[in-house]
C-alpha cells in the first residue's frame, strides 16, 4: 500500500510517496514539488510606487501612500494558506489515497487543517507541525514511521 506524504510552508509545496515491499525497507519518491511563487519576495517591491513618487503632484501636496494601515501581508498569507489547503484536497481526491500524511510549518499547520475538505481531513493519518520542507527524503521519512 502506498502512503502520502505532503511538506509545506507558505513557499514551498511537496509530495512524497511511500511505498513499501514486504521484503524491502521502505521507499519513499518526491512527485511533486513547487514553490509558491507569491510567498517570495518583499511586498515593498511588488507593491512599489517608483522610489516614493505616490503623491508627488507636480511638486504640490498630495496624498501620501505611506503609514496608512493596510492588511496586505495578513490577507496575502491567508490565500496562501487557503491555496495550499485547495491543493492538498486536489491532490487527495485525485490520487483516491486512502491515508497520508502532513508535516507544515507551526505558523500555518492549524489553519491548513481548518480549510480542508472533512473527507480529506478524516483520512489523515498523522500530523506533523515542523517544517520539513528543507529536509533531505529519508530524514522526512523518520518522522512517519
Amino acid at each position: 500500500m502506498k502512503k502520502i506524504i505532503i511538506v509545506a510552508d507558505l513557499g514551498h509545496f511537496k509530495v512524497y510517496e511511500v511505498s513499501r515491499n514486504p521484503m524491502e525497507s521502505p521507499r519513499i519518491e518526491l512527485k511533486r514539488s513547487y514553490d509558491i511563487v507569491d510567498a517570495h519576495g518583499r511586498f515593498g517591491d511588488k507593491l512599489s510606487d517608483e522610489a516614493g513618487r505616490f503623491g508627488m503632484n507636480g511638486g504640490k501636496k498630495g496624498i501620501k501612500g505611506y503609514g496608512e494601515p493596510h492588511n496586505i501581508e495578513i490577507e496575502n498569507r491567508k490565500r496562501l494558506i487557503k491555496q495550499i489547503a485547495s491543493d492538498i484536497n486536489n491532490l487527495i481526491n485525485n490520487t483516491k489515497a486512502s491515508r497520508w500524511c502532513l508535516a507544515a510549518a507551526k505558523g500555518i499547520n492549524k489553519q491548513i487543517l481548518e480549510n480542508l475538505d472533512p473527507s480529506v481531513l478524516k483520512r489523515l493519518q498523522k500530523n506533523v507541525v515542523a517544517d520539513l520542507t528543507k529536509k533531505h527524503k529519508t530524514e522526512i521519512l523518520e518522522y512517519f514511521e
